[in-house]
């Protein structure tokens, strides 16, 4: 009883990025939090072993273009951006049946709610391709979702090219998380 799902929030970067989005497009996980960040995120596990220094991480994460496909979609954000597997009436909801033959939607507390996402990046990322965080914003647009997207065009993974940039991420972080679950921090 220290706090409440609309006053928690989840952030994680990189891999943590990964695990962010992971949280975020599960049903029942996604309604723990009132806002999340995801900032220089791994989020399109199909394609990242041909982007940047995607391929060296192919021992940890698996081959996406082998048979480990099967286990690494299950666990790609961007992939499960999808109506049946987010529990959602999909297009052909009025024949009952979503994408794949699945039921049209999940019950109303098993229905996918998104928190308001941050996605951070930086044009400049030479490990985690700026895409990931595109293609996940674009995919929230389309779904109508509310989201934020800012992209850093100096610095890299870590963001900041110097203490300036690093003091504006702060406060642009800060900013976002007293909007969303009014941290109450000035």
């Amino acid at each position: 009883k220290i706090t409440s799902s609309p006053k928690l929030a989840v952030i994680g970067g990189s891999n943590g990025g990964l695990m962010v989005g992971n949280m975020i497009t599960r049903p029942i996980a996604s309604r723990i939090f009132g806002a999340a960040v995801c900032q220089v995120p791994l989020l399109d596990m199909k394609r990242y072993s041909k982007l940047l220094a995607g391929a060296s991480w192919m021992a940890e994460y698996g081959d996406p273009d082998t048979d480990e496909w099967e286990f690494l979609r299950r666990h790609s954000p961007y992939q499960m951006l999808r109506h049946d597997c987010l529990g959602l009436p999909g297009a052909d909801a009025e024949a009952g049946a979503a994408p794949g033959g699945r039921a049209a939607a999940a019950s109303p507390e098993e229905r996918w709610i998104c928190p308001k996402v941050l996605f951070t990046t930086s044009t400049r990322d030479d490990r985690v391709h700026p895409g990931h965080a595109r293609k996940a914003a674009a995919k929230h647009e389309a779904w109508g979702q509310t989201f934020y997207y800012h992209e850093y065009r100096e610095g890299g993974h870590s963001v900041g090219s110097d203490h300036e940039e690093d003091a504006k991420r702060a406060a642009l972080l800060l900013a976002y998380l007293n909007r969303e679950i009014g941290t109450g921090a000035q």
